[in-house]
């Protein structure tokens, strides 16, 4: 703790952190939180975006296990000796990361895998990391504002289960097969294969994938493959993951698509997300209201996606907030569609107005804006957004739209009934109140946060003016009548219930004054 607190003052953060200042702050502290740095940067409802995008550049460079640890590792994790299982084991790692570490292999019989080892003890160690990480937080809320962080509290329990999700690599391998099953009439995509009989909590054994990165688009042209085709199937593929499957790759960056043999492969399947057929649903419903430039659709989609209480939601704000939007995204083209900047506007919209969204919305969004980064180069000029409708027309029977709009008439009918029984209640209970004279009647007028005390001020405006023109007259009238004592020809008491009025009508004007400027600004 105090090695951490030390490099934290050195980078001065309890006054202030720079999203530069926390990268480098992140990458001094070392492999575990480098790591919930790069998991932190794919969520921009937990982060402003301006850190989310720095994060991005985080360096994972780890000093490589030794051979003789990655084998007394494998030893540790078999019943049996490795040399029945593994004919050869690559020396040199094809990479090595802060959780494990990937080496080519051959198995004894004859196939050619790749076996990823998890790191000794990264689990303790990430346990005592985020140990140290909760005690910290609990003592950085008090002085971290809230424009830069939400919760760091909650942050740090998403971390952990990320970190528990991570480091079990059974978890990956049963992604690679679900990953496999759900394409499996997909000509065009694959993963590696995994071999459950030789995965463990902390090794994966699957299929060696040497294939042409998807970013070396010079290898591929000089192999003969059509650029525009590879985009446009990768884009169909991720829109079936999302829309159909609900089970979709949370990291497709280039390092994690390679083209072998005509396919498109899918490596590193540690990072995966789901959507319910709630969220699926809520998505489409999202989408068609911002075609029809339909407010009050989009805010009822978005709040289905809450896991927060909306009843607090300030509906007004709200819906102006996504009319603005709709104004920006609403009329642009589907070629100058920027995906990214639509759904990080929806996503700091949401949180400005306290709609705590899902993880998986969130870790969705950061991925099709890492996609549309990839098949930019395969489609110039070409949205993401025309592939993935076109997607949705074309495997949207008038079977499936009639039933998913059976399903939308149920769910909105027993919204409305319950909803009306609720209101059939509530004014059962006003209507008692009233009778016995205890209702009581909040006032909220648009564009004032008091307007009890807007008009207590109004009154004692009149109150002051009606003063003041009360000792105006009476003035007047005691002057006419020249009552003493008299002073160079006036009455005393008419001279001072004029300067009084004066005084008074003065300062009632500086307030008015002075309120109009403060309204215009």
């Amino acid at each position: 703790m105090r090695e951490i607190l030390s490099i934290a003052s050195h980078y001065d953060v309890f006054r202030g952190l720079t999203p530069v200042n926390f990268r480098e702050l992140l990458e001094e502290l070392g492999p575990t939180f480098v790591k919930a740095g790069q998991i932190l940067s794919m969520r921009s409802e937990i982060l402003p975006e301006s850190f989310c995008q720095e994060l991005t550049k985080l360096r994972a460079d780890v000093e490589p296990m030794s051979r003789d640890v990655v084998l007394d590792t494998l030893r540790a994790e078999y019943p049996i000796p490795i040399e029945d299982i593994f004919d050869a084991i690559d020396d040199v790692p094809l990479g090595s990361a802060s959780v494990a570490q990937v080496h080519k292999a051959r198995l004894i019989t004859g196939e050619t895998v790749a076996v990823k080892v998890q790191r000794p003890h990264v689990q303790e160690i990430m346990a005592q990391d985020i140990s140290i990480m909760m005690s910290l937080a609990r003592r950085a809320q008090r002085f971290v504002g809230d424009e830069q962080f939400l919760d760091l509290q909650s942050v740090v329990d998403e971390l952990w289960q990320s970190f528990k999700e991570e480091t079990d690599f059974l978890v990956e391998a049963r992604s690679l097969k679900e990953f496999r099953r759900n394409n499996a009439g997909c000509a065009f995509i694959d993963c590696p294969k995994p071999y459950p009989r030789w995965c463990t909590r902390h090794v994966v054994v699957m299929d060696y994938v040497e294939g042409i990165p998807i970013g070396n688009t010079a290898e591929l042209l000089s192999q003969g493959y059509d650029l525009a085709e590879i985009g446009t199937k990768l884009v169909d593929n991720y829109a079936q993951q999302m829309l159909d499957d609900g089970f979709f790759h949370a990291d497709p960056h280039p390092g994690n698509l390679v083209i072998r043999d005509g396919k498109i492969v899918y490596l590193d399947l540690g990072l995966m997300g789901r959507l319910s057929s709630h969220d699926r649903a809520a998505m489409r419903d999202m989408v068609v209201a911002v075609a029809r430039h339909d407010s009050a659709g989009l805010e009822a989609g978005l709040l289905r996606f809450s896991v927060s209480d909306v009843r607090e939601v300030d509906h007004a704000s709200l819906l102006a907030d996504l009319d603005s939007i709709i104004d920006d995204f609403g009329e642009a083209d589907l070629g100058d569609l920027d995906v990214g900047a639509f759904l990080n506007s929806l996503i700091n919209m949401a949180r400005k107005n306290g709609i705590e969204l899902p993880g998986t919305v969130t870790m969705l969004a950061r991925s099709l804006v890492t996609l549309e980064g990839v098949v930019d180069e395969f489609l110039p000029g070409v949205s993401i957004v025309q592939i993935l409708r076109d997607h949705i027309r074309a495997h949207l029977t008038p079977k499936d739209m009639a039933r998913s709009e059976v399903r939308k008439l149920g769910r909105e009918g027993y919204t409305a009934s319950h909803s009306l029984l609720r209101a059939a209640s509530q004014a059962d209970t006003a209507m008692s109140m009233l009778t016995r004279g205890q209702l009581r009647v909040g006032v909220d007028l648009p564009g004032t946060r008091d307007p009890m005390g807007d008009v207590a001020r109004a009154a004692d405006r009149l109150t002051m003016g009606i003063i003041v023109a009360g000792l105006f007259i009476g003035s007047s009238v005691v002057y006419y009548a020249r009552i003493e004592p008299v002073l160079f020809g006036i009455p005393v008491i008419g001279f001072l219930g004029y300067l009084i009025a004066l005084v008074l009508g003065l300062t009632i004007v500086h307030q008015i004054m002075r309120e109009s400027r403060h309204r215009r600004r």
